[in-house]
């Protein structure tokens, strides 16, 4: 299946209002659900212990035996979150709160007795979490200030501020949405924000560089009216391509989400979430925005008054 609009007349341009009011919206929703409900950290970003107990018959244990075997042990052993891994052949218990070495004793030796299998027990300090959550944001911010700088010296800087203000757009709506579902944010996740991230930048260049080309092509650009038509043809030239490139990903993503196992869910749930996000800003946004900066360039070099020659001086 294949999507050819080179014949289509469409007017992106015209409804670049209702994108920006769109996108403010959704961004507005998206802060107030981050200041009442906040996000859902798992234990990589918050003080925390996952014990891997090996599962003997996958296809009769649940969350609610595992539970069960933990009340066993002792009141306090009381699982926060339990998701299974290897085609349910390993359990992956978290606590909330760091084990100490008694517990993880306790813990691997009832196994030991009842499994025949030692658990692996992997705890994460406060400031372990603290410093996972700082490198995925330092890794973010460096990867935005080396796009700006690449797209300026391809491009120009209007292009660069963009394509940052897009990312960024892409990044906090799969943020927003995990909000709003209160799904657990572990470092998967920080890996899917930072593969849209990539995404998203190369779909936002191959629109840009086809702007770029037919601004060339074109016999003049004066003003806002010129470069929305110059807009509006590079979009529907790109806008088969993008469609077909992110529906290729958009089913292996979904493949992962499915087939892939509680482990791994939650990097492809947000995998699809940043692909839709990261197609529209490239395609809406971003171009849109480039727009209205480069018109009023244009405009202010058109009513900037020329350099008067200097008189020579009289004797």
């Amino acid at each position: 299946m294949s999507f050819n609009f080179q014949e289509k007349n469409i007017d992106f341009v015209k409804h670049r209002k209702k994108f920006f009011i769109f996108s403010s919206v959704f961004t507005l929703i998206g802060l107030i659900l981050l200041l009442t409900m906040g996000l859902n950290l798992g234990i990589d970003f918050k003080s925390g212990s996952r014990v891997e107990v090996p599962v003997a018959s996958p296809e009769t244990v649940t969350a609610e035996v595992i539970t069960e075997e933990f009340a066993s042990i002792g009141a306090g052993y009381a699982p926060d979150d339990i998701t299974f891994a290897d085609n349910n052949r390993i359990a992956s218990v978290g606590f909330i709160g760091v084990l100490g070495p008694d517990e993880i004793s306790e813990i691997q030796t009832h196994f030991l007795e009842t499994t025949g299998s030692e658990p692996n027990v992997s705890t994460v300090s406060p400031t372990v979490g603290q410093e996972l959550a700082r490198n995925a944001l330092i890794s973010v911010l460096i990867a935005s200030v080396g796009i700006i700088i690449y797209v300026t010296i391809r491009f120009e800087l209007l292009y660069g501020i963009a394509a940052i203000v897009a990312l960024l757009h892409d990044a906090f709506f799969i943020i927003a949405v995990f909000s709003l579902l209160q799904i657990e944010v572990n470092v998967p996740f920080i890996a899917a924000v930072l593969t849209i991230v990539g995404y998203s930048i190369n779909d936002t260049i191959v629109t840009f560089d086809r702007i770029r080309e037919n601004m060339k092509l074109a016999k003049r650009v004066k003003g806002f009216d010129d470069l929305a038509e110059i807009v509006n043809k590079s979009l529907v030239q790109t806008l088969a391509r993008s469609i077909n490139t992110v529906l290729t990903v958009v089913f292996a993503a979904a493949a992962i989400f499915i087939f892939g196992g509680e482990a791994i869910r939650s990097f492809a749930l947000a995998l699809l979430i940043g692909l839709v996000a990261g197609t529209y800003s490239s395609m809406f946004l971003a171009s849109q925005l480039w727009l209205i900066w480069k018109s009023k360039q244009l405009a202010k070099k058109k009513f900037q008054p020329a350099k008067q020659p200097e008189s020579e001086p009289t004797v």
